[in-house]
């Protein structure tokens, strides 16, 4: 099982968990009610950190109790509350039902809980493109240190940046490549050919491939300091303009 399909799979586990306790909760046929949530709200928490960060403080609103809240009512009852034993007093609240409340408040962390399962796909490859990008801004600028030391090496680096870079281009945009070890040239050369990179980007592209080879290939003649510069640069433009 891969990676994705084992997240996939929590994640659907988690919720069926949640779900399971919520309608227990309604019938009072939970009799650990207090213990069972707090131990689905911590794993429940951490999901959907990782997973929906832009849902994160809303999932955690309906538990937590605002330090500034001002007024303590409908609108602000929250599940902590409840699993503390408070409940309003006063004027209005003679017949305040905080399991109805409590359970309002649980409903709706399941149902940002299913959000995230059912966007799982996007919500892993964008965090996959993310990590990806640090690590391509990662190697470029370690190339850029290692130019200081051996310009070659640096030049080897990076170009294999630009290769890697290329293969997820191709494999995002479907096109299919004739050779199982493409070189920068084929990629450049297969991409053109699908219309998923004009002509200039093309030229800028087998400029960066002959820079490469300089590097990695051709032993009798060493690249200068300026010439590896200028393709850690092309490097850094390409992995940020070309998707």
């Amino acid at each position: 099982m891969s990676k994705r399909d084992l997240i996939r799979k929590e994640l659907a586990v988690l919720y069926d968990e949640g779900a399971a306790l919520a309608v227990a909760f309604q019938k009072k046929e939970d009799r650990q009610f207090h213990y069972d949530y707090q131990r689905w709200y911590s794993k429940a928490l951490k999901a959907v950190a990782s997973l929906a960060p832009d849902r994160y403080n809303e999932f955690r609103g309906y538990y937590e109790i605002d330090p500034k809240r001002k007024d303590f009512g409908y609108g602000t009852y929250v599940i902590q509350d409840y699993l503390k034993g408070i409940v309003p007093s006063g004027y209005g609240y003679d017949n305040f039902d905080s399991r109805a409340q409590m359970l309002t408040n649980y409903f709706n962390q399941l149902t940002i809980l299913k959000a995230v399962y059912d966007r799982i796909e996007s919500v892993l490859s964008n965090i996959e493109g993310e990590l990806y990008a640090e690590l391509q801004d990662s190697e470029i600028e370690i190339a850029r240190q290692l130019a200081k030391v051996s310009a070659r090496a640096a030049g080897a680096l990076v170009g294999v940046v630009i290769e890697g870079h290329l293969q997820k281009v191709a494999t995002a945009h479907g096109v299919k490549l004739a050779k199982k070890n493409p070189t920068i040239a084929d990629l450049n050369d297969s991409l053109k050919s699908a219309g998923v990179i004009d002509t200039p980007i093309w030229r800028k592209i087998s400029y960066l491939a002959d820079l490469r080879n300089l590097c990695s290939h051709k032993k009798d003649v060493n690249p200068t300091v300026e010439q590896v510069a200028e393709l850690i640069q092309g490097a850094d433009w390409l992995t940020k303009n070309v998707f």
